[in-house]
């Protein structure tokens, strides 16, 4: 491997998947200032690109985890290192994650080794109205801001048992399903007359007061921001699309233990589903009805999938082996590659970055020993944005991080 331009990266010699086209065995990858400019077979490599050598190897996109908690909920650092819910109020919008993202968390490390490059970042689901999101590279930043793919991303919002046991056990609202969907109601309603005064004022030019938490409704109800909703029980999933009609937002629904039951509506309404985590057990009611295959029953319907660890549940690297167990329980091999990349991004309106190999999306690229859906395979190089950021030492048995002190001081 040569360093003589960092600017230009190329991948040469692999089996190219693309995700988003026909795969090219012998293809190159070829990155010029952090964005991929050509894919292909007969790609012309400038003199004195940086060269990595995928020859026998395949060459796919970075996953995108489209639903986790990595640096929110901390490894190994107890309480302390657990900022997932602002649970003080039960409409919490005007909260975001990027506040509490430790990006030293060992999760960020963990999602290199298993070729995750960009993760979407929720607040939890102890709230009807948990706070905003935030897509974030997995790593490369001095700070959290620098990894920023977009800060412009989803509200998370849950429905079911965690809501109601959470405001419960305190004896307040809500403390039923009702409830909880009476808390997102009456919010939303009052976005609504938000709305309506702001435009009064500023057609007057009058002076308007900001209300952080409906003015991120607001943005909820212009298009601008997802609904990610947290939901399992079908009657669930039902209130999700109640609620969604009544006021017109962009619903996507996340976990979907029980979607597979009314695939047939949510197909026919277009709502994607990020499912998982799938690596559990049926630690509560609303996990009574769970099983990988419901995955395959979700994509045979026609609805659009996309996969998650819902990290720490799972660990962030077991990503694709959730995908290869969904394929042996009867999800198409394409469909897992898709809900494991492009999918996802474009959920989550990140397509125009990540999610796939094609010229002016962001470099992120992740050479792996073989098929990733064999468990026995590895990813050997991450690229985020043309740079490694992560090699696995064969010689010595272990992955290596290109930590911080070494990216910021030399090219890689």
């Amino acid at each position: 491997m040569t360093t003589t331009s960092p600017q230009v990266v190329a991948v040469t010699g692999g089996y190219v998947v693309p995700v988003v086209s026909d795969p090219v065995d012998g293809g190159t990858v070829l990155i010029v200032d952090g964005r991929i400019t050509a894919v292909g077979a007969d790609v012309k490599v400038p003199d004195g690109a940086r060269i990595v050598d995928a020859t026998g190897r395949w060459v796919l996109p970075g996953f995108v985890e489209s639903h986790g908690h990595v640096g929110l909920h901390e490894e190994g650092e107890g309480s302390a290192g657990n900022d997932t819910n602002e649970m003080t109020t039960p409409n919490a919008a005007a909260v975001r994650a990027i506040d509490a993202i430790n990006i030293d968390d060992e999760g960020f490390r963990d999602a290199l080794v298993g070729g995750v490059t960009s993760i979407v970042v929720k607040p939890g689901s102890g709230n009807p109205i948990g706070g905003q999101s935030v897509a974030i590279k997995a790593w490369g930043g001095r700070t959290v801001d620098e990894q920023v793919i977009s800060s412009a991303v989803s509200v998370k919002s849950a429905l079911g048992e965690n809501p109601k046991r959470v405001y419960g056990e305190r004896k307040q609202t809500p403390s039923t399903r009702l409830g909880t969907a009476l808390i997102i109601r009456e919010a939303f309603t009052r976005a609504q007359h938000y709305m309506a005064a702001r435009a009064a004022a500023a057609t007057k030019g009058e002076p308007f007061k900001t209300d952080l938490a409906l003015d991120t409704l607001a943005r909820v109800l212009d298009g601008e921001l997802a609904w990610d909703q947290h939901t399992h029980r079908h009657d669930d999933i039902a209130t999700a699309l109640r609620l969604a009609d009544e006021f017109g937002y962009r619903l996507v629904i996340n976990h979907g233990t029980e979607a597979h039951k009314i695939a047939d509506v949510l197909a026919e309404r277009d709502i994607p589903v990020i499912f998982g985590p799938m690596f559990t057990t049926r630690s509560k009611v609303e996990l009574r009805d769970r099983a990988i295959a419901n995955l395959a029953t979700l994509a045979a319907a026609g609805v659009r999938v996309a996969i998650t660890t819902d990290h720490p549940v799972v660990p962030i690297n077991f990503l694709v082996h959730q995908a290869t167990l969904a394929v042996k329980e009867g999800l198409p091999r394409q469909t897992a590659l898709e809900a494991l990349t492009v999918n996802p991004a474009t959920f989550l309106r990140l397509h125009e970055r990540v999610g796939a190999l094609a010229p002016g999306l962001d470099g992120d690229v992740v050479v792996w020993s073989g098929d990733p859906l064999d468990v026995m395979s590895r990813a050997e190089h991450v690229l985020i944005d043309g740079r490694t950021v992560y090699t696995w030492d064969a010689d010595a048995g272990r992955g290596v991080v290109v930590e911080r002190a070494a990216r910021f001081t030399e090219p890689s």
